[in-house]
């Protein structure tokens, strides 16, 4: 049988050349371009009849992403692909998972439907999960989803002596805990207090306790930075040492990255699920692994 083709999309290059070394695949061509009214075009120069095929399209900043992406794998599809996956480190339309106000779409599940319509598994990393427990829930195929746990706590304590892992709210928990397991590290997750609209107040460690560690604040999405920001000047305060900032997914919106470095952020580094200058933790083994247990056995073993 044919190895499976891996098709990236257009912004995907960097991840795709580290998976290729993990995977025995052959790489997809793909043509994607727009038209003069705005209108985009897929062309699979590839020939995906029989073949398993996969597409790699991390999903930040999606909405000129999405339909270029349910054009190729529609077409890979009608042109008689044995199966087709989607491997999306960054999944999107994650947070708007119910409906907030009247008439609001519940953009997570109209989403998840369009894309589960063109492939038969998918594959992403730490995907938002809040009201949503299980990413089952809204999508039906079968999924896979890449913790990047392991990953972070190798990276930490290969680069920060005696770390304390600190969540900059309830909400980054699950995260915390989790790395700081696999660190043997001790963690605390502060507690915002909301006296007014303007007026928040974040909850610091023992101060004492933890003098002699260096803290490290460890989030899913660094999106705005404001949440961070505000730990880290809090931090400060308490007398802490710099802190370093570790993100999953590298959103960066706006001014984000000027402000945490403004606010004495000893390191800002993030795993490689969308593409960043503070990527400096790579999931592509994991990402791999994941891909090879959807493929059929001996189609897509580990490459030498």
């Amino acid at each position: 049988m044919s190895p499976p083709l891996l098709f990236e999309m257009p912004g995907n290059e960097a991840l795709a050349e580290a998976l290729f070394r993990h995977l025995e695949v052959q790489r997809g061509v793909l043509n994607v371009r727009r038209f003069p009214d705005g209108e985009s075009a897929a062309r699979l120069l590839s020939d995906p009849r029989g073949r398993h095929v996969v597409f790699l399209a991390t999903l930040d900043r999606p909405d000129p992403k999405l339909v270029p992406l349910v054009l190729a794998m529609e077409t890979a599809r009608d042109l008689g692909a044995a199966s087709v996956g989607l491997v999306a480190p960054y999944l999107c339309y994650m947070r708007q998972d119910r409906r907030f106000h009247p008439g609001e779409a519940v953009s997570a599940r109209i989403v998840a439907g369009l894309l589960s319509r063109s492939i038969d598994w998918l594959v992403t990393v730490d995907p938002h999960l809040h009201r949503i427990h299980e990413i089952s829930e809204i999508y039906p195929v079968p999924s896979t989803v890449v913790h990047a746990a392991p990953a972070i706590a190798d990276w930490v304590c290969a680069n920060v002596q005696r770390p304390l892992f600190i969540g900059p709210d309830a909400e980054s928990a699950q995260w915390v805990e989790d790395v700081a397991r696999r660190a043997d590290a001790p963690h605390v997750v502060l507690e915002k207090v909301r006296r007014g609209d303007r007026d928040v107040q974040v909850s610091v460690p023992d101060v004492e306790r933890w003098r002699d560690h260096s803290p490290v604040l460890v989030d899913d999405i660094i999106s705005t930075g404001r949440t961070l920001v505000e730990t880290l000047r809090h931090l400060r305060r308490a007398g802490m040492r710099p802190s370093t900032c570790v993100g999953v997914h590298a959103l960066f919106s706006g001014d984000a990255l000027r402000a945490l470095i403004a606010a004495d952020a000893a390191d800002i580094v993030t795993c490689n699920t969308i593409v960043h200058e503070t990527n400096g933790i790579d999931l592509s083994v994991y990402i791999a692994g994941a891909i090879r247990a959807h493929l059929p056995a001996s189609s897509a073993g580990e490459a030498p």
